[in-house]
Order: C-alpha cells, then sequence, then structure tokens
C-alpha cells in the first residue's frame, strides 16, 4: 500500500497529541455543521389544526345578509 502524505502538517513548534486531537476535532465538527447546513430541512407537519391560513379570513364585501357571513368560517 502506497503511503499518503499528511492531511495536517505542523510547520512551527511542538504539538502535543491532546493539541493535535482537540484541532482534528473542531475541523471535523466545521466540516458535519457545513454539510449539514447544505442540506435541506425536512418539511414540518403542517396540519389543519396549525395552519397560519386559517387565521386568513376571505374578504367581506357590503351586500345584503353580508353581516350574517361575517361570522362564518
Amino acid at each position: 500500500m502506497a503511503e499518503q502524505a499528511p492531511y495536517l502538517r505542523v510547520v512551527r513548534g511542538n504539538a502535543t497529541p491532546e493539541e493535535l486531537a482537540a484541532l482534528v476535532a473542531t475541523l471535523a465538527a466545521a466540516s458535519a455543521a457545513r454539510e449539514s447546513a447544505d442540506k435541506p430541512a425536512a418539511p414540518c407537519d403542517v396540519t389543519e389544526w396549525n395552519n397560519r391560513a386559517r387565521l386568513v379570513r376571505k374578504p367581506l364585501f357590503p351586500s345584503p345578509g353580508g353581516w350574517r357571513r361575517s361570522a362564518l368560517p
């Protein structure tokens, strides 16, 4: 098996294994967050009970008996 080049390389200083592990964990979390942000959110269930369109009333026009229709859905 051919040896691959390292993904990360310490250029300056002496990083401890704990510091490298923290860096790798941070980069992995950032990558996972970016991937999940690219996916569209699952649509939530909209039933007639929580449907906001129910709050919008049809326009009322002046007419004989229009006051009766103002109370009906």
